[in-house]
């Protein structure tokens, strides 16, 4: 019995429909697993030993003297765990000098310390206190005293991220056009603070059958970062911001990710600085992918 050509090719038609639609859906499959990889790596990373929810305080700076220690008197008191007089912070025009008191063991390196001029935000310049870690924070024109803490509270209580679902309707490639010479502008912080952001271009992309652009800053790899606000922000996402980081351009194009769009530390810690979006990085669009709102 012999079948008919145009049942044939019914047939052939039919199953090579049914193989392509199986590649798909494995293709579907392994995004959808790379992404949630991602995102579990990535609360892994920020509730490790040396996450964000590990920063335990932020005590600004003042001219002249700042005692520290666990009693109440100090102008920045730590966790019971420190002697009640541990030492101070002699800060003055931007120089922070730490003096600690006869007897306390603080080391800086590794090395017993007494005193020591400390630099801001640098990683050979932190003071350790048993598992406490000082160190001065600058955020714009003011300077702190940031407290790292594994045991800290934040990280004890932290409930878990919440996430849209991932679509690779978010997941666009954007035209990178990169600027003569990096623009230096100036943006807010969540705590007010004036900052300067060094931009070293912009991208251009489409979301529904509209085209949108975004600044962006370059990491030393070549990588790229930006800082943005949408639409989603008003009630599903973080009010300030969230962030969103790309592999370096390539033939003058880059994929945006968006189911990988994260919160900024200030999210889930009241003690981190964060920067607010520049002007043009706040989205007239809502974008419902990558993290939601932290709900604790």
């Amino acid at each position: 019995m012999s079948i008919p050509n145009a049942t044939l090719k019914s047939i052939t038609a039919a199953l090579v429909f049914a193989m392509f639609a199986c590649f798909v859906a494995a293709d579907d499959s392994s995004y959808q697993r790379s992404v949630e990889k991602w995102r579990q790596d990535y609360e892994q990373k920020l509730t490790s030993d040396t996450g964000w929810l590990t920063v335990a305080g932020l005590f600004w700076l003042r001219e002249g003297k700042n005692s520290f220690g666990s009693g109440l008197g100090n102008d920045m008191v730590l966790p019971t765990r420190v002697p009640a007089t541990a030492g101070y912070f002699d800060f003055h025009a931007g120089k922070t000098v730490v003096h600690v008191n006869p007897g306390v063991s603080i080391t800086l390196n590794g090395k017993a310390v007494e005193t020591a001029e400390l630099l801001p935000d640098t990683q050979k310049h932190r003071l350790v206190i048993g598992d406490l870690m000082l160190y001065v924070h600058a955020s714009g024109e003011r300077f702190a005293i940031r407290l790292k803490d594994k045991n800290s509270k934040l990280r004890r209580d932290f409930t878990g991220l919440h996430w849209f679902p991932v679509s690779e309707t978010y997941r666009v490639t954007a035209h990178y056009v990169p600027f003569p010479a990096p623009r230096k502008v100036e943006i807010e912080t969540v705590m007010g603070d004036r900052e300067h952001l060094t931009l070293s271009g912009y991208v251009t992309f489409r979301l529904n059958e509209q085209e949108y652009r975004l600044d962006a800053e370059q990491d030393d790899s070549g990588g790229l970062s930006f800082v943005f606000r949408d639409l989603t922000s008003a009630t599903e996402t973080y009010q300030a911001s969230r962030f969103l980081d790309t592999d370096a351009p390539k033939d003058g194009t880059v994929i945006l990710d968006f189911n990988e769009a994260y919160n900024p530390p200030c999210a889930y810690n009241p003690y981190t600085t964060c920067p607010l979006p520049s002007p043009g990085n706040r989205l007239h669009v809502a974008i419902p992918a990558g993290e939601k709102r932290y709900h604790n």
